[in-house]
């Protein structure tokens, strides 16, 4: 089904100051060529600039008239068919852009033909002509993007060129082909060809046959390959029935089908045309073999249009679209693209299709014209089809393709993309008097009409709607009768950001009515924001930033849909809302209304809450929060709370009004969970008469199988290290017994591994040891200690230092012969002169020794009264130290950078400023201050 949408792709127009009627055009990278119509002999080229403005460039003349002609980007050369005599010829144009008007010198030379010194020395500055000979009349000619090889079809044969690159002298390297490769297929006229990355299409009136060409490893040079395949030799092909699928071959060798017939990947191997390979290049070690792989067969009948018998049902457009790695296309030097995706698109006069060709051969979308369609042509973004009086666009689905060859896991909790399978769009239906063909390249559409009498007649009635027409260099016209029926124009697409704009406000008009419309609308937006990011020019781009934000916001807008929405596929709130880079804090302020009590929330969100809240995410939500989910839980679904509550993301939820909840849910239906869990918040709240009842009301065996069934009542992880809860840490003083029963319960259903298991009962055996501080272990890793041999007795003292219990002053003349003890030393003299209160003391050891683990430190210990350390001693010290030494640069500009955070923070904005040193040290960090500083006002 087509989704028909009234938005604006087209932009402004411009009209082509041609000098003579159009017959056939194509496009460069930044030019525009055009060839005349009738007995002219030239072709016009066009420097296209900003927003469509032509300016000739000039004109070289063409050897017969122009029947086919294309432009490929890798070696910027123009390839011809042209008439002359009744006779075909087959040429390149290459180093063009040195000619101007008539006056350019040229050269013609034989394909293959060996340069002479004296001869190419004047090469560089001259366009040269490459004939290429054939045995039977060129009909039709493709570029390949990629490489830009070049393949001929010819009756009953493809011919191919390789593109070579001769280097004449370290200034001059030319441009010659080398026919390398002749593939045979009997019976076959082809109508058109498409070419890229040794893919191969090919289509007749009804016939599409698509084939890859595979380098195989070794074989005879002379060697011809050969398919044929009947299907009455293949009886166990996995279809169901075969005759739908036979193939008859007739007296006269031509393959008649009996119905409309389509074979995908390798059951097109019964399409019963045979295919001989005939290498012409000379045989060398570096020469290259190949096999033919069939990848799609697709026959159609002449009654199979929807729109009944159609005399003149011919394919027509088919074309190749490649896809590059994201973000692999960093220069503009051809070879330099990685494929990753290619798509084939053909079509019938009222129907088009769209395949994916590349890792798997798929039927991608359907395109159903209104009316007979003239011509096509396939962008990443769009499709272009113009019909007998309009010019339509349509969405495509390749970039939600690509997306998913170059992840196969993004349809998972943490990305999504929108499905291959979404409807497709009509985005605009423009109206234009007799469009014949069409072209694109870049955010340019070429348009070409040709109107009858009395078309130009009703062209001079302002009835007529039209996009607003801006002619550059074209000649004033006072009547229909000195107005030529035809015009070439320049059509400007509108900038993916401009669209992707009025996308979104167009789906606000369906939001209140929470329609899938408006999920599929956002949908066609996201796709087109990531086509646009796919693109090889993409990091080049001057938009490159406002793309990626409109990324992210697109993904915001489909998280919220999902939530809001009663959807089927409401679980993609979650990698939806993960991709715009959204906090919870941030996602329940789009969705949780202040005050509204009675608010409703959808199963997306739900889901969101619950996946975020039971994953080990470094984010703690505010009190106000907190209590906002206790009670969006409280509604949806109440048997989520205990499990909720043990969160590290509630722990500042309110424990009496989380034992509020939890009181109605134990009415409804009691659990062991629940029970610990408010046992857990009458920790929190100091009541132990609470928190004796709870326990005491089940058994301890039944309590240890509750904590298996949740497990973070006792442990966290905090930067991937287990650390233990606060019950955990009063069962070790009131209950060890049910603590360590606890603990090998979770062993044994693998809720805990043994070496969590193990650290979790060093910060749990003994108070006489405490956990290890982060800054002891990070400056530990620095190094290795001076006795290897006693790891273990380093790690017990240090732990005893880490602990409340240690008489500092008592164990200080044991200690001072291991201070001067490397890194070793270093931990145990700044854990001494903490427990002593000399917080300067141990910041000058720690910027003196071990620079890095400076802020680790303050984090660690610079608290409650001794807070003023922060800026008292600490920012100038780094201040000081970041002016006059080099070696620890980068470890002193970090550790001031997390300094001035903090301390911006804390300090009022006067205050603060007068700590900054006036020798403009801290004038790098100002914008990051200023970041501070609009943070700290915000919370």
């Amino acid at each position: 089904m087509v989704q028909l949408y009234n938005l604006h792709p087209f932009g402004s127009q411009r009209v082509v100051p041609c000098g003579q009627e159009p017959a056939h055009f194509c496009c460069g990278p930044d030019v525009l060529f055009v060839a005349g119509a009738a007995a002219s002999c030239g072709v016009e080229v066009f420097a296209v600039r900003h927003e469509g403005r032509c300016e000739p460039l000039g004109s070289f003349a063409t050897l017969g008239s122009v029947l086919h002609m294309a432009h490929s980007r890798a070696g910027d050369y123009l390839v011809t068919i042209e008439e002359k005599s009744k006779a075909t010829f087959l040429r390149a144009y290459m180093n063009w852009r040195c000619m101007s008007a008539r006056s350019s010198r040229v050269c013609v030379r034989m394909v293959g033909h060996k340069m002479e010194e004296s001869y190419s020395e004047t090469l560089k500055e001259q366009m040269s002509i490459v004939e290429m000979p054939l045995s039977d009349p060129p009909l039709c000619v493709s570029c390949c993007p990629v490489n830009g090889d070049l393949l001929v079809g010819c009756k009953n044969k493809l011919v191919m060129f390789c593109l070579k690159y001769l280097v004449i002298n370290q200034n001059l390297t030319v441009l010659d082909f080398e026919r390398t490769l002749i593939l045979h297929i009997d019976n076959i006229i082809p109508a058109e060809v498409a070419f890229c990355a040794r893919h191969i299409a090919i289509t007749t009136e009804l016939d599409v046959l698509i084939l890859k060409l595979e380098l195989i490893q070794s074989a005879d040079s002379t060697e011809q390959y050969t398919h044929r395949v009947s299907t009455l030799e293949e009886p166990g092909n996995g279809n169901e029935d075969l005759s739908t699928h036979t193939l008859q071959l007739e007296l006269d060798e031509f393959i008649i089908c009996q119905k409309p017939v389509e074979l995908l990947g390798e059951e097109s191997k019964l399409c019963e045309i045979p295919i001989t390979l005939e290498s012409t290049e000379l045989a060398t070690e570096d020469t290259k073999h190949f096999q033919v792989r069939y990848l799609l067969f697709r026959h159609f009948a002449p009654d199979q249009s929807p729109f009944g018998f159609c005399e003149e049902m011919k394919l027509h457009s088919v074309q190749l679209l490649p896809i590059y790695q994201t973000g692999r296309f960093i220069c503009e030097t051809e070879n330099k693209r990685e494929l990753l995706s290619l798509f084939c698109f053909f079509s019938l006069p009222h129907v088009g299709y769209l395949y994916s060709v590349g890792k798997v051969v798929e039927l991608i979308s359907t395109y159903q014209y209104s009316e007979k369609s003239e011509q096509a042509v396939l962008t990443p973004q769009f499709l272009h089809v113009i019909t007998s009086e309009n010019l339509q666009c349509f969405t495509v689905r390749c970039s939600a393709a690509a997306a998913r060859d170059e992840d196969p896991y993004i349809d998972t909790t943490a990305k999504a993309c929108p499905p291959v399978a979404l409807d497709v769009c009509t985005l605009r239906m423009q109206l234009f008097i007799g469009p014949r063909a069409i072209c694109h390249f870049k955010n340019h559409i070429i348009l070409l009409t040709k109107a009858n009498t009395e078309d130009v007649t009703e062209r001079q009635k302002p009835a007529r709607r039209m996009l607003s027409r801006k002619a550059n260099s074209i000649k004033s016209r006072t009547n229909s009768e000195s107005e030529p029926g035809w015009n070439l124009y320049i059509i400007n697409t509108v900038s993916t950001i401009q669209l992707y704009r009025e996308m979104v406000d167009y789906s606000r008009t369906y939001e209140n009515a929470k329609t899938e419309s408006c999920i599929h609308l956002l949908s066609e937006a996201h796709l087109l924001v990531r086509a646009a990011i796919m693109d090889p020019g993409f990091l080049k781009s001057d938009d490159k930033e406002e793309l990626l934000r409109a990324f992210r916001e697109s993904c915001a807008f489909l998280g919220d849909c999902y939530s809001r929405f009663d959807t089927k596929d409401y679980h993609l709130a979650l990698p939806y809302y993960r991709m715009a880079g959204l906090s919870m804090t941030e996602v329940l302020e789009r969705l949780v209304s202040e005050g509204d009590e009675i608010q409703t929330y959808e199963r997306g969100f739900i889901f969101y809450l619950t996946h975020s809240l039971n994953e080990d995410i470094n984010e703690e939500l505010s009190k106000e929060s907190a209590n906002k989910v206790l009670q969006i839980f409280s509604g949806a679904d109440p048997m989520q709370l205990p499990h909720i509550l043990c969160s590290p993301c509630m722990r500042n939820a309110c424990p009496l009004t989380a034992v509020k909840y939890l009181h109605k849910v134990e009415n409804r239906m009691p659990s062991v969970v629940l029970t610990l869990t408010k046992a857990f918040m009458a920790l929190k709240m100091g009541d132990l008469m609470m928190y004796e009842h709870e326990m005491g009301s089940h058994k301890e065996t039944v309590l240890a199988s509750g904590f298996t069934e949740q497990p973070k009542l006792l442990r966290q992880y905090k930067d991937g290290i287990v650390i233990p809860t606060e019950f955990a840490v009063h069962l070790k003083e009131m209950q060890p017994g049910l603590l360590v029963a606890a603990t090998v319960a979770l062993h044994e259903n693998s809720k805990i591994e043994l070496e969590e298991a193990d650290v979790f009962f060093k910060i749990n055996s003994c108070n006489r040891f405490g956990f290890i501080f982060p800054w002891v272990t990070f400056i530990m890793s620095m190094g290795s200690p001076p006795d290897k041999d006693y790891p273990e007795d380093i790690s017990k003292l240090q732990s005893l230092l880490c602990s409340q219990s240690i008489n500092i002053t008592a164990a200080l003349p044991i200690l001072e012969p291991l201070i001067e003890a490397g890194n070793v030393g270093l931990t145990i003299h700044v854990l001494c002169s903490t427990h002593l209160g000399k917080y300067e003391d141990s910041i000058d050891q720690l910027l003196k020794r071990c620079p890095a683990a400076a802020v680790l430190y303050a984090q660690q210990e610079l608290k409650d009264d001794s807070r003023a350390v922060w800026w008292n001693k600490l920012l100038p010290e780094l201040c000081k130290r970041t002016r006059l030494t080099e070696n620890d640069y980068p470890v002193l500009i970090s550790s001031l950078k997390e300094t001035l955070s903090v301390v911006a923070m804390e300090l009022e904005l006067r205050d603060f400023l007068s700590l900054l040193p006036e020798d403009g040290t801290a004038a790098f960090f100002l914008p990051h201050l200023l970041h501070c500083s609009q943070r700290k006002l915000l919370t």
